[in-house]
Parts: structure tokens; sequence; C-alpha cells
């Protein structure tokens, strides 16, 4: 497969991804405020710096407000991350390889921007939990149009290996956003207070059903368990690392165990490690650090990934560029 195509791929389903998860915790926020009451105008800073926008934000509107945060994740063109942003990026890297992708992939994704486009040119929305749930469907339907209408060959793998990073990034720093941005006070863990943050937190994950089903009653460290270490759950790290490896070993023909580039060795070190954690190693490291460090891990290995199979010339220069800075 040509690079140029198999960049597109994992970007395309990349930047889908991206758009969903912002939906997801835009909509989260809406039902986390009809339940905190006067406390939810606090809660739209943390939705800022879960995306770690947040610099840019600052730059771009100052003060935080439900407005403003709205329109920064959902409509802003500035933002590069946001839900416009996004669809829009996926819809030409989907032009620039439309005889590679079926020809309901690109309708459907042509119709999903359509959509994000005319919702951006209407002054206020009179539903904005049904707009954001639309977009969350776009994006599934996306997917299960991929899977039923592709061949499961090279590109539908690099696209699965740019979804499934994706969704793990964003995972951990939502639990990282929760342990440390959400709580105003220690005083309110154990509080109805704090199980309305971790109701919303696995809403945020669409695992709030799946966790119940699973474990029943709220609990903090069942949840970072759920959303961590689950090898069953879509959205768990440790699922999505291993989708992301599995679909590495094919596009490598490597047999699991063994790797043929770096990004193939990060990535398999990264799972192992998830494979063999157990909870009270990750709290006796302390939660923070170790979401930290799986974060800066996935990114390592995106580079890498971009490294090996899209434009090696070009990370090399930038490479090269920062580190003279």
């Amino acid at each position: 497969m040509l690079s140029r195509v198999a960049n597109s791929m994992y970007w395309m389903n990349r930047y889908i991804e991206r758009a969903e998860n912002v939906a997801r915790f835009i909509d989260a926020n809406f039902h986390m405020a009809l339940d905190l009451t006067d406390s939810a105008s606090n809660q739209w800073k943390p939705l800022i710096n879960t995306t770690g926008d947040h610099e840019l934000f600052e730059k771009l509107y100052g003060e935080v407000t439900r407005d403003n945060a709205i329109e920064f994740l959902t409509f802003d063109r500035n933002n590069p991350n946001s839900i416009h942003s996004c669809v829009r990026a996926a819809r030409e890297n989907a032009r620039s390889v439309r005889e590679y992708i079926s020809s309901e992939m690109w309708e459907h994704l042509n119709t999903f921007y359509l959509m994000i486009n005319s919702a951006a040119k209407e002054e206020s929305m009179d539903l904005p939990h049904q707009f954001f749930v639309d977009i969350m469907t776009a994006s599934h339907t996306f997917i299960g149009i991929t899977d039923s209408t592709s061949n499961h060959g090279e590109g539908w793998h690099f696209g699965r290996l740019g979804r499934m990073l994706e969704r793990a990034d964003k995972t951990s720093r939502l639990l990282d956003v929760k342990y440390f941005i959400l709580l105003p006070s220690v005083d309110y863990i154990g509080s109805s207070y704090d199980n309305i943050l971790w109701g919303a937190l696995l809403r945020s994950a669409s695992a709030f059903e799946m966790y119940r089903k699973q474990h029943g009653r709220i609990d903090p460290k069942k949840i970072v368990d759920f959303l961590l270490l689950n090898s069953h759950f879509p959205r768990a790290v440790h699922y999505c690392l291993a989708k992301a490896m599995s679909s590495l070993n094919h596009i490598t023909g490597s047999q699991r165990g063994t790797f043929a580039n770096q990004a193939e060795q990060s990535l398999g070190r990264l799972l192992s490690e998830f494979e063999y954690a157990s909870l009270d190693e990750i709290f006796e490291q302390g939660l923070h650090e170790h979401l930290d460090n799986t974060q800066t891990r996935i990114n390592g290995v995106g580079a890498a990934i971009q490294k090996a199979f899209f434009n090696p010339q070009l990370v090399e220069v930038a490479t090269q560029s920062q580190s003279t800075e």
C-alpha cells in the first residue's frame, strides 16, 4: 500500500474518533450540569483541560464559560481539535483516497460533514444534547460502514490502528482529569458530588451501563480498573492497545512477541505492561504518574508509526529542528 494512502486511512479514522470523543465529553458535561446545579459552571474548564488545548483556549477566549467552551470544542476552526475541524480533516483525508474506500464510506462522511457545517452556521442550537448524540451516532455508523463495506486488509488495519490509539489516549486523559482537576477538594471524596462526577466520567466513555452490569455500585478503584485494565470493554485502554497491536502485527507480518520496527517494539512493550499490571501496583506508583506515562508512550508510538510508515524524512527533520531549539 502507498504511504500516502496508509497515512490518510490512519488519520481519517483517528480524526473521526477524536470528534466522537469530544462530543461525548460535552454531552456528559450537559448531563452532569443537571445534577450539580450551582457547581455546574465550574465543570467546563476541566473539559477544556481534558482535550489538552487549554493554552489555545485562553489565547482565543480568555474566560471559560459554557458558551465559549462549546463554541471552542465544537465549531471553532482555529481549534484543530474541534469537532468541526476533525470532521473536516477526516473528509479531506477521505477525499484524497476516494479510489481506495467504499462509496458508502465517502457518502456517509460527506453527509456527516455537511451536518456539522450546517449546525455551525446556526446562531444557537435548540437541542444541543441531540446534536451531540447525532455526532456520536454518525461516528459509530461510519465505523460500522467501514467494517461492513471494506476489505479487512492493510488499509482497514491502518484505520483501526489510528482509531484505537486515539481512543486509548482519550480514555487515559479522562481518568487523569478526574483525579487531579475535577474534584475541588479532597473533602468531596466519597460524597454524592463525587459519585456524580464518577458517573459523568463513565458516561463520557460510554461505560456507565456496562460498568454497572459488572460491578453495580460506584467504586472509584473498580472504575479505574474497568477503564484501564479491562480486556473486553472496547474503550478500556488495555483493550484498545491490544487491538492496535493486532493491526500493527497484521501490517508488518510480525508474530506476536517479535517486532519489525520501533513502533511495534514500543507498542508491544506498553501492551505487555498492561497485560501484567495490577491495580495495586498502579496506585502504588501513583495513578497520575501512570496515566501521564501512558499518554507520553502512546504519543511516542504515534510518532514511531509516522516515521516507520508515512513520512520518515519529515519526522527526522522535525526532530532535528526541535532538538536545536
